[in-house]
C-alpha cells in the first residue's frame, strides 16, 4: 500500500482537505472544510492553508492543490470567484513559503478529471474524453489516451452571444427559471456543439448536478457521442488534487 496523500481543493466560498488512499481513491477519515477568507487575498488563504495543516498534523513533504484558475507553472493566471489578487502570483512557491511542503497545484475542474481518470469512468478509457464539471459555472478536463491537456475552460468559450456557462450551468438553470428537462434539452445542444469541437468519444457530467443525472440522460440520447455521470461527486477536487502530487501516478494509458 502506498502512503496516503494529502490533497486540497480551494473554492470561493470553502477550503476543502482530505487524506487519500491511493490505491483505491478514497477518503481516509473525514475531511476538513475551513471558509475562504474574506477577503480571499493570496496572503489570507495561505495562512489559513497553514493553520489547518497545523491541525491535521500532516507529517508528507508533498500537497496537491486544486485552484479555481487557469494554472502554468504553478502560477495563477485568472482568478475565478476568488480574489484578484492571485492573477500573477505563483501558488506553490507562496503556499511553500508558508508552510514549508512542496505544492503541486493544478485547475479545480482539472483535478476533478484527474478523480475520474483514475478511479472513475474514465479509467483506461483512450482517445478523447472530455469532463464538464455543472455547478455555478462549468468547469472542464480534457484528456487524451490518459493524459490531462489542462486548462481548458471551456465554460468560457463564446456560446451563443455569450459565455457557455451563463447559458447552461447550474447557475444559469436557475437564474433562467428552468426546469430540469428544459434546461437538459439546451444542454444537449451545448454537448453537441462541444462534440463538434473535441470529437470525445466519451463526454462526463461532474459537479452537483451529476447527483440527479438519471432525471435527464434521456436528453442526451441522440447525441452521437455517449454522455454519462461522474462518480466521484463532492470528493472529486479533493482526490484529484491528490493524485496531482504524485505525478507518477498518470502514466498515460496502453
Amino acid at each position: 500500500m502506498k502512503a496516503p496523500a494529502l490533497g486540497i481543493d480551494i473554492g470561493g466560498s470553502g477550503i476543502k482537505f482530505g487524506l487519500i488512499d491511493v490505491d483505491k481513491g478514497e477518503m481516509i477519515g473525514d475531511r476538513v472544510k475551513i471558509d475562504t477568507p474574506k477577503p480571499s487575498t493570496p496572503d489570507a488563504v495561505a495562512a489559513a492553508i497553514r493553520d489547518a495543516i497545523l491541525q491535521l498534523n500532516w507529517k508528507g513533504d508533498k500537497i496537491g492543490v486544486g485552484f479555481p484558475a487557469i494554472i502554468v507553472d504553478g502560477v495563477s493566471l485568472s482568478a475565478a470567484n476568488i480574489d484578484k489578487a492571485w492573477i500573477g502570483t505563483n501558488v506553490e512557491e507562496l503556499l511553500h513559503s508558508y508552510t514549508g511542503h512542496k505544492y503541486y497545484v493544478i485547475n479545480d475542474a482539472d483535478a476533478a478529471g484527474v478523480a475520474e481518470r483514475m478511479y472513475g469512468r474514465i479509467n483506461h478509457i483512450k482517445g478523447t474524453v472530455l469532463l464538464l464539471t455543472l455547478g455555478t459555472g462549468i468547469g472542464s478536463a480534457l484528456f487524451y489516451d490518459g493524459i490531462l491537456i489542462p486548462n481548458t475552460e471551456f465554460g468560457h468559450i463564446q456560446y451563443k452571444g455569450d459565455i457557455a456557462e451563463n447559458w447552461v450551468s447550474n447557475r444559469a438553470r436557475k437564474e433562467r427559471s428552468l426546469d430540469y428537462d428544459t434546461w437538459a434539452k439546451e444542454l444537449s445542444e451545448f454537448l453537441d456543439y462541444m462534440i463538434l469541437m473535441v470529437s470525445p468519444r466519451l463526454i462526463v457530467l461532474g459537479g452537483g448536478i451529476s447527483f440527479r443525472f438519471d432525471e435527464f440522460a434521456h436528453h442526451f440520447n441522440h447525441l452521437r457521442t455517449p454522455v454519462v455521470n461522474a462518480t466521484a461527486y463532492n470528493d472529486a477536487g479533493i482526490i484529484g488534487a491528490a493524485i496531482a502530487a504524485h505525478p507518477e501516478l498518470m502514466e498515460p494509458f496502453v
